[in-house]
């Protein structure tokens, strides 16, 4: 029964993916997916990538249809870059609560309090927050961005581990707001320990937005990208993953001979998880849910998501 169950599956899987294809051409449809998505749809991503990859992408496409395979946020950034686009999601309910972690009251009060500080927010906010923001950045980027500032104050917005990495690799002091990744801030030190006396040979990547005790004990720290990249160029052979576990698509793709081991087993963003293949289809049939942004929201937020694709 489950041979049959998994027969039907790819069965199923391999239509959607012809539909898909006909779809694509039809709509003049760029596909970009995170790599935190599932392994399903990163499989027919036009472009695989992390937050400043895809943002780069949206904002250079010629498709007329841009279907953003990641959550919400990241949708309105590529609406913003890309304003004469269609920018579709297929599952709106895909959020990210550490984006709700801060809000535009909440931040206004605390412009007011450092009226001469600059305003850096991580990508993962919503357009409203960057619409207040000076400058955007990423977690591939977040150090050039901080040390192409020339400001005595810094308010960092939201998600306070990688503020408290980029803030001690800069040595600038940053006003930190109390956000985190809910999936990302999970990750103990208790668990890395348990891995690394499991596999005493593997080496320890770790993501930055991973609490300060756990970023601490990495023999690299980096971006998704970054990591995927050292992984790949590595002579080590083993490694234990201390990022989100769709990860593991790209790492096995680029390097089917090496052995990668999640740090946890929680390492899962739900949100990310509920874009699947039948829904990235449906998206393209029905052209919604459709990411809209205020015009005058984008104006503003356009300009600070465009000061970081200028870093270099």
């Amino acid at each position: 029964m489950e041979a049959l169950a998994l027969e039907r599956k790819q069965e199923q899987n391999r239509q959607l993916r012809e539909r898909l294809e006909q779809l694509k051409k039809e709509r003049n449809a760029i596909i970009l997916a995170h790599y935190y998505q599932r392994d399903e749809i990163q499989e027919v991503a036009d472009f695989r990538g992390d937050s400043f990859l895809l943002a780069q992408k949206a904002a250079a496409t010629e498709a007329e249809v841009i279907v953003f395979c990641g959550v919400h946020f990241m949708g309105e950034s590529a609406k913003i870059l890309a304003p004469d686009k269609t920018v579709l999601i297929p599952d709106e309910r895909a959020g990210c609560p550490m984006a709700d972690m801060v809000n535009v009251e909440g931040l206004r009060k605390l412009k007011a309090k450092h009226p001469n500080a600059k305003v850096v927010t991580y990508i993962n906010s919503s357009a409203e927050i960057k619409a207040e923001t000076d400058i955007c950045c990423t977690s591939a980027n977040a150090v050039r961005v901080i040390e192409s500032l020339d400001a005595e104050e810094i308010i960092w917005v939201p998600d306070k581990n990688l503020g408290h990495y980029v803030q001690e690799k800069t040595g600038k002091k940053l006003i930190i707001w109390e956000g985190y990744c809910n999936t990302h801030d999970m990750l103990t030190v208790k668990d890395v320990v348990e891995m690394k006396a499991k596999y005493p040979n593997a080496q320890f990547v770790v993501h930055p937005e991973c609490r300060p005790e756990v970023v601490a004990m990495g023999d690299f720290v980096g971006s998704t990208t970054a990591i995927i990249d050292y992984c790949k160029k590595s002579d080590v052979q083993e490694f234990i993953v201390g990022t989100e576990d769709g990860t593991g698509y790209q790492l096995r793709k680029d390097s089917p001979e090496k052995d990668f081991h999640f740090a946890s087993k929680f390492l899962v963003c739900p949100n990310m998880k509920v874009n699947n293949l039948k829904k990235l289809v449906k998206c393209l049939e029905t052209m919604k849910p459709q990411i809209y942004v205020p015009p005058t929201v984008a104006d503003k937020a356009r300009q600070s998501l465009e000061r970081m694709l200028q870093v270099k």
